[in-house]
């Protein structure tokens, strides 16, 4: 990112028959938004022109045959593939997985190559995506491949911002994942996420117990009392301010999570269940830890709303603002540690 241009984030469609396409029409609808950011959308002119025709947009779209002709203060179209699609909105195809895929990773080029600024991804088939060059639960691991830095998948919204200590894996596997060097990776990535993408100069974090009420000493489990407490009690006695375990039913319950900056989850659903009955329809998933910034919404593919005009954007358009701030804080905290003495004009 530099200083001297409007933030450009690079917008992947997700399944070309969800309702990613229809996400990114209406929030851009709102021409407010171009003085925010320049969107780039990897796609082709054909695809997005048989949905605005569909849902009946008529404001212009800007075709991109190379990169270096992106404009700011309108829609760009990145032509990712010319070839004529079927497009049949609801219904998930080999071939909307494959255009999903191709659309990602033209976004993730730009994005390694500092054409955009933040990687905007709408929501895959987790499905129908897999392929020889795509074989990985989701975004995030796909994302972790390509991109310097260690993942940590955040679920955020004004509310709360929590971060899963294992991601897509079955429940069955979870307790045989955790290790001390896997607990302490996630908790630094949350702490310094918070500092640089956050602007939280001192952040206090609060980690979940794994086993029901934390193990009633031993009666549940020992996970809590023998690996979990340990690992946060060096953490306390390096004056880091990351307190826990906390059994994850009464933490959500009493509302104790807007006492903390950052919560770490042990595992999917024990983060997401909470989270989601919070901030459902408003909340951002951000993939922390990386080089380079993603954000996304907080839902699906919604096949069954695909095609009808009837997609909620705010998650999306939520999703873009957090990736803008996120950006605009990571600057700024690369240039308070490039030129620690500069003082910023008022």
């Amino acid at each position: 990112m530099t200083d001297n241009r409007v933030i450009r984030i690079g917008i992947s469609i997700g399944d070309l028959n969800g309702i990613g396409i229809e996400l990114i029409l209406k929030t851009f609808e709102d021409k407010r938004m171009y003085e925010l950011c320049t969107p780039v959308i990897f796609a082709s002119d054909k695809s997005i022109a048989y949905y605005k025709k569909e849902l009946k947009y008529n404001y212009p779209t800007h075709s991109v045959r190379e990169l270096s002709k992106i404009e700011e203060g309108k829609l760009n179209v990145v032509n990712v593939w010319n070839d004529a699609v079927q497009i049949q909105a609801g219904v998930p195809t080999e071939t909307s997985g494959q255009k999903a895929f191709q659309s990602l990773e033209a976004a993730t080029n730009a994005l390694q190559e500092n054409i955009v600024d933040v990687l905007l991804t709408a929501p895959i088939s987790k499905d129908n995506i897999q392929s020889a060059d795509f074989n990985f639960p989701g975004h995030t691991e796909y994302l972790e491949s390509k991109i310097d830095g260690d993942s940590l998948m955040i679920l955020m919204s004004d509310d709360i911002k929590i971060g899963l200590v294992t991601g897509h894996i079955p429940v069955s596997k979870v307790s045989e994942t955790l290790t001390k060097e896997l607990i302490c990776k996630k908790i630094d990535i949350m702490y310094q996420s918070l500092i640089q993408d956050f602007g939280i100069r001192r952040p206090k974090i609060a980690v979940l117990g794994l086993n029901p009420h934390c193990g009633d000493n031993g009666v549940i489990g020992n996970e809590d009392a023998e690996l979990i407490q340990p690992i946060l009690t060096e953490y306390q006695e390096k004056g880091q301010l990351v307190y826990g375990p906390y059994a994850a039913d009464g933490f959500f319950g009493n509302q104790s999570y807007t006492k903390f900056d950052g919560v770490i989850s042990m595992y999917h659903d024990q983060g997401l269940v909470g989270f989601k009955a919070i901030s459902f329809g408003k909340g951002v998933n951000f993939t922390a830890g990386l080089e380079k910034i993603r954000v996304s919404p907080d839902h699906g593919t919604a096949f069954d709303l695909a095609g009808k005009g009837i997609a909620n954007e705010s998650s999306f358009k939520e999703a873009l603002q957090q990736g803008i701030s996120i950006a605009k804080k990571r600057f700024e905290y690369q240039e308070l540690k490039t030129n620690p003495l500069k003082i910023k004009k008022q």
